[in-house]
């Protein structure tokens, strides 16, 4: 988890909640390609990244709803790295998830009918 280490919860509370929410996103698209099972320990890594990442976030939030969602969130990733493979579909659900967390970051979302992803 060393990527992240100097980053203070200081420094992190100057991005805004949706350019958060963006960073934690970048780490899921990263962990996105690495589903193979031979890349099972930088997909751990990545989802270390996220974990840390999202447990900053949390910290440094003023936003009740958000920490709260976003801690609800967390679980999912959570469950994600301790599987001893891959979960795409597991995923994409919980990579959705995060993009519906602020207004500004559910317009990433591709244009889709009523549902899950």
């Amino acid at each position: 988890m060393t990527q992240h280490a100097g980053l203070s919860p200081e420094r992190w509370a100057r991005f805004s909640p949706t350019q958060r929410v963006l960073m934690i996103a970048n780490e899921m698209n990263r962990a996105t390609k690495l589903m193979a099972a031979a890349d099972r320990l930088r997909l751990r890594g990545a989802y270390e990244r996220v974990l840390q990442l999202a447990d900053l976030t949390v910290q440094t939030s003023d936003r009740r709803a958000l920490r709260r969602e976003l801690l609800r969130w967390r679980d999912l990733v959570a469950a994600l790295y301790i599987l001893p493979t891959g979960d795409p579909a597991g995923h994409a659900a919980a990579f959705h998830a995060l993009l519906r967390l602020t207004p500004e970051t559910a317009r990433q979302l591709p244009h889709r009918g009523p549902g899950p992803p």
